[in-house]
């Protein structure tokens, strides 16, 4: 299926979620990223939910992160299509852009070649590890810039469809993706 329908199918389903739902969701997604061998790194980039749009919350894996002291990067979205990527401490102070998308004000900035494990906001994935956001390419930039070894994990509310068939060139599949039932390892 191509990107746009299933962008479509999958903004509605979840749209559809009620809120119980939803934060069960999230928290199963939460306690099975405990099963992935990623625990012993020290910079992780978590988005934040767009309640809105009923993202999966992150506010569980950021307790997650927490709880271990990692060093907990969240996305600010520059010009060009370009993250900045601030480092969460106790002083940052979060405001809503124009997407509805919680961002820091200010912060540190940490350089991507840093990062170590980002976890990936998305729509659709397929059963090769290809993703399907919201199509403005913010992740993808990221994604491109990042090492070779960093951990690209997808967190998605439904499982995987069997193919995303207008994959391009420029599209960074994932290492894992991780759902509230199953976690779909493509790093072999």
């Amino acid at each position: 299926m191509l990107k746009k329908g299933l962008r479509n199918q999958y903004t509605k389903l979840r749209l559809s979620m009620d809120a119980e739902t939803l934060d069960k969701a999230s928290l199963s997604i939460a306690n099975q990223l405990l099963k992935i061998p990623v625990w012993d790194h020290q910079y992780y980039h978590l988005f934040l939910q767009i309640a809105e749009k009923k993202e999966i919350d992150t506010s569980y894996i950021l307790t997650l992160l927490q709880g271990r002291d990692k060093d907990v990067v969240i996305p600010r979205m520059g010009d060009q299509n370009q993250l900045q990527h601030i480092l969460l401490t106790d002083s940052t102070r979060l405001v809503k852009n124009k997407w509805n998308i919680p961002e820091p004000v200010k912060g540190l900035q940490v350089p991507v070649e840093d990062i170590d494990v980002v976890f990936i906001p998305l729509l659709a994935f397929d059963t090769k590890g290809h993703r399907v956001g919201y199509g403005k390419g913010f992740y993808d930039i990221f994604l491109a810039a990042c090492r070779p070894e960093t951990v690209k994990i997808g967190l998605s509310l439904f499982e995987a469809t069997p193919l995303i068939s207008d994959v391009q060139k420029t599209d960074i599949p994932l290492d894992y993706c991780v759902t509230p039932e199953k976690i779909y390892d493509f790093t072999s």
